[in-house]
């Protein structure tokens, strides 16, 4: 009997999806919390932006992409839920750590550590998720549980500021990683593994395939490489910009902490949500018809971001610069369920979380990695020619990185309709 032969209860399903969700969300709270913090924390501790681009994107994702494959590995051959739940606990653990350092040292080692909880959290859920829902609805279930991204980053910034300004920044810190290990307890009651019991389609039981397979699957299709590659392009400049946009509205609009936290914490419930939402609702419905559509529409999404951010960067005021920003935010997030989706479609369901690290590892490697780095090194490279504006035209630069994602994704598109599995 096959996964989809005994699909779960509907309410079931959702339940689960809620679960994941939860653990997502607080996954982009404790990662992106530290934007936030950034001018407390530098004011504190005196890191210039090139250490705090680093804290922010070097340090979490040197394990985090390097550990999330063997760590998939693990959840297709134990337990995806054990996996998810045991990482939620180790990041909020290292997150809680955050607040106790006092060095530029000892806060690049707890937020290595929160990289390597977190780098068991998402691989796994999308296989759940693929496991539970069918193909028909898996990009919406993939959207809804993509909303981790932006209900975790606006909760980050909303309750960082706050907590931060009622206290310090090392009690946001603390408090928010304490919370995570509080909701590890009750994902794992609720939260089961379904049964791995559909066949391989050439007919090998192949429930415990060696990586080596997975990596021969994916190193022949053209399209996860573009996709890859296209989503590491745009996660470079996504996780750039998200990470240093709060620093740029205190120091060239003058905003105070909790502001600036309602104004990013804003434009993420308005326009991440939407394009989250929207991406999914769009990958179901044109890629019934055309599966290039998984690949395309994202590609169109981020041409059309670019200008439109650049407007947000330019803009005289606080106010113009939140109603240009609600679109291309919006638009921003428009690749994550089409592109996920098409992945979790490029092998056999056994090999599910192994090829999404796979492919987690290449966006994170790039994105995580270098996004937060370079842009904070731009920063302070520009410096001597704009003084306290580099940050801003050192964002307007990091643009092009969208236009280069655009072009990886609308090439990959055509050799979707090859390299799908069904």
């Amino acid at each position: 009997m096959t996964l989809a032969a005994n699909p779960p209860a509907a309410a079931g399903r959702r339940l689960v999806l809620a679960m994941l969700l939860v653990v997502y969300t607080f996954n982009f709270l404790d990662r992106q919390i530290l934007s936030i913090l950034a001018g407390p924390i530098q004011a504190d501790l005196g890191f210039s932006d090139t250490q705090m681009g680093a804290l922010g994107g070097l340090a979490f994702a040197l394990l985090y992409s390097t550990m999330a494959i063997p760590l998939a590995l693990v959840a297709d051959r134990t337990s995806r839920s054990w996996t998810i739940a045991i990482s939620l606990g180790v990041w909020s653990g290292f997150t809680a750590l955050c607040g106790l350092a006092t060095s530029f040292w000892q806060m690049f080692l707890a937020r290595v550590g929160v990289g390597v909880g977190e780098a068991g959290g998402v691989a796994p859920s999308y296989a759940l998720i693929a496991d539970y829902f069918p193909p028909q609805s898996r990009a919406r279930a993939l959207a809804v549980y993509s909303l981790g991204i932006p209900l975790g980053s606006a909760a980050g910034v909303l309750f960082g500021a706050r907590i931060a300004a009622a206290f310090d920044w090392r009690t946001a810190f603390i408090g928010l990683g304490l919370a995570g290990l509080i909701v590890a307890i009750p994902f794992k009651l609720i939260v089961k593994d379904r049964a791995k019991t559909e066949p391989d389609p050439g007919g090998t039981a192949s429930a415990r395939a060696p990586i080596s397979a997975v990596f021969r699957t994916l190193a022949r299709k053209k399209s996860f490489w573009l996709l890859s590659f296209g989503a590491g392009s745009s996660s470079l400049c996504g996780y750039g910009l998200a990470f240093w946009l709060p620093s740029l509205m205190q120091r060239s609009f003058g905003l105070d902490l909790v502001t600036t936290g309602q104004f990013i914490g804003g434009i993420l419930l308005i326009g991440g949500v939407a394009g989250v939402m929207l991406g999914g609702w769009l990958a179901d419905r044109l890629g019934a018809v055309d599966r290039a559509m998984y690949a395309r529409v994202p590609a169109i999404a981020f041409v059309v971001a670019v200008p439109l951010f650049a407007a947000t960067f330019l803009s005289a005021s606080p106010t113009a610069a939140f109603l240009f920003a609600i679109v291309p935010q919006a638009l921003a997030y428009v690749w994550l369920a089409p592109v996920i989706a098409a992945i979790q479609h490029l092998v056999p369901p056994h090999q599910r979380a192994t090829a999404s690290a796979s492919f987690l590892f290449v966006n994170n490697a790039i994105g995580l990695g270098l996004g937060t780095l370079v842009l904070g090194a731009l920063s302070d490279a520009m410096a001597q020619a704009y003084g306290a504006e580099s940050l801003r035209y050192a964002m307007l630069a990091a643009l092009g990185f969208y236009l280069l994602a655009a072009l990886l994704m609308w090439l990959g598109a055509r050799a979707l309709r090859t390299d799908w599995v069904d």
